[in-house]
């Protein structure tokens, strides 16, 4: 078996599969086990490529040509069990009358992610699943259920058996969430990494770091949830700390949770050590926001000479020295990269300093500084006393306060501030990146700050209701195992069909249902497949799960 890559006569596309050859007499032919996509250049290529690859040593792992959804299987299964009572075409003759809809069932959540859970391991977070089959099932439930409607683990059980004719005993979700260890949670780190680097032909050079705060619907404290510093200003409810890591692609390599009182800074040394160990990366460059890497971080990282963990940090540029600020101010220090884009390299404490300067992003700066004056000047009109304007710092900082009676606004503050639009500034000791290469990889930060949008709204993995330090850690296993599948399945439907949103995704697959019809007369239950929109068929098609589109038997009394 193979990735094989096709050209068309006469036009830039490439078509990428997945084959197995076949002797037929003295001929050997190709059969092709898996369409991946068509390339319309080198990158496209290149990552069809890597993907296909991907997909072909899990067909190899798991000694199989076709991975079928789980609908089909379930169904193959049931088929099995009444050869006796075959099929007839007399089955399929029924009266109108006689049918009633017991059920209808959401099966686009189950087929897609549930084939996808399967095929990138996820069952072995489990400890030996072969032997634990009941925890695995329950474990994958627990995760689609999040994906498609994320509640209480209370209300997932019933989401469950309403809308996905499934049966769980919460009692035992919580049993099946106490294994969820440890142990358990390395082996979901574990996973999920491999996953992401078998798709950058275990090469992943970039790893974008950050934290989040996840606060809880209580008020006590114990040894993991502790009050500190909340960034969804709960400062009164205790928390924990979430420290993600993710590739450009927002695809996942790994999560780590700290107490709620853990100052984000400090997390980022024991993280990046953990991950250089334990993923035995060689050259890997660490980006982070400017809160991340303190200046103590930053020396305790330069002082790590075996490790040599490179980083590209954003730099607080209006806090340097003034010797330094006015050399960043000084447009004679910039070199014009192309039009309304410029850079300018200084030192900065033995570091390097790279400061970019963008017309579209002053342009931006200016327009929003201008809104906010005219907001402040309405409200000067109406409210003088100093003290309603002393606790927002975006007001503070255009006014001259004296006092409590006097405050106007100040002209000199709002043209220093105008110096600094479209200026932005990160640290870095990358040695083999030129700067305007430094600087993108720092814009890309963006996406572990969708990551986390993903995991707080559309997971909703805040507020948390468990109380116990294991069951959080779990339901935040839960939470991580479902946004590595979400991401995972945005990245190839986006390589080989189109960018879909993973919102659009769950709300195309949550619409692929089935309704179980009962003839009351005859005693036959009969499977309704709904009609599929063209997103859906497009996404079942691309992981190989096939979708039967015509009525069936599912039970003969």
């Amino acid at each position: 078996m193979f990735v094989r890559i096709k050209s068309t006569p006469n036009s830039p596309r490439k078509s990428v599969q997945i084959v197995h050859s076949v002797r037929k007499g003295d001929t050997v032919t190709q059969k092709i086990i898996r369409y991946v996509g068509i390339a319309m250049d080198d990158q496209e290529l290149e990552q069809l490529r890597l993907l296909a690859e991907s997909i072909r040593l899990k067909i190899e792992e798991e000694g199989q040509e076709l991975i079928f959804g789980p609908e089909e299987l379930e169904q193959l299964n049931k088929k099995s069990a009444y050869k006796k009572n075959a099929e007839s075409d007399e089955d399929y003759k029924v009266n109108l009358k006689d049918l009633v809809e017991e059920q209808r069932i959401v099966r686009g959540i189950h087929d897609v992610y549930g084939g996808l859970f399967d095929e990138l391991g996820y069952p072995h977070i489990v400890k030996n699943p072969a032997r634990h089959k009941a925890t695995v099932k329950m474990f994958r439930d627990i995760v689609l259920g999040r994906i498609a409607n994320p509640q209480s683990k209370r209300s997932t059980v019933g989401m469950l058996e309403e809308d996905f004719g499934i049966t769980l005993d919460l009692n035992r979700v919580y049993k099946m969430m106490d294994s969820l260890n440890d142990e358990a949670i390395n082996r979901l780190n574990d996973i999920a990494y491999k996953n992401t680097a078998r798709l950058f032909n275990e090469k992943i050079d970039v790893i974008f770091f950050d934290c989040t705060t996840i606060y809880f619907e209580t008020f006590e404290e114990d040894r993991l949830r502790r009050n500190g510093y909340s960034k969804d200003l709960k400062f009164n409810q205790p928390q924990v700390l979430l420290a993600m890591m993710v590739t450009k692609e927002g695809l996942p390599v790994g999560y780590q949770v700290f107490e709620g009182d853990v100052y984000e800074g400090h997390t980022v040394i024991s993280a990046l050590k953990t991950i250089k160990e334990k993923r035995r990366l060689d050259k890997v460059v660490f980006v982070a926001d400017a809160g991340m890497f303190n200046k103590e971080n930053l020396a305790e990282l330069d002082e790590l000479e075996e490790e040599k963990i490179e980083y590209i940090v954003g730099a607080r540029i209006k806090n340097m020295p003034n010797d330094l600020q006015q050399k960043i101010l000084d447009k004679k220090n910039y070199k014009e990269i192309f039009e309304g884009f410029k850079v300018g390299e200084f030192e900065h404490k033995g570091r390097k300093l790279i400061v970019s300067y963008r017309q579209k992003r002053a342009d931006k700066d200016a327009y929003d500084r201008d809104k906010a004056i005219q907001r402040l000047r309405k409200k000067l009109e109406k409210q003088k006393n100093a003290k309603a304007y002393l606790s927002n710092y975006g007001n503070k900082k255009y006014l001259k306060i004296e006092g409590k009676t006097f405050i106007e606004l100040d002209e000199e503050k709002i043209k220093n501030a105008s110096k600094w639009d479209g200026l932005k500034g990160v640290v870095s000791n990358a040695q083999n990146i030129t700067n305007p290469e430094i600087l993108e990889q720092y814009s890309n930060l963006w996406n572990v700050e969708n990551a986390f949008r993903i995991t707080k709204h559309d997971l909703k993995v805040r507020p948390v209701f468990h109380w116990k330090p294991r069951r959080v850690k779990a339901h935040l296993a839960i939470s991580f195992a479902a946004y590595s599948l979400v991401k995972h399945l945005e990245y190839r439907v986006k390589l080989q069909y189109k960018k879909l949103s993973p919102r659009v995704i769950r709300e195309t697959l949550i619409r692929v249902q089935t309704s179980i019809l009962y003839d009351k007369r005859k005693k036959i239950r009969y499977g309704l497949p709904s009609r599929i929109s063209k997103y859906a068929q497009k996404i079942y098609q691309l992981l190989k799960i096939k979708y039967r589109l015509t009525p069936y038997i599912i039970k003969k009394m």
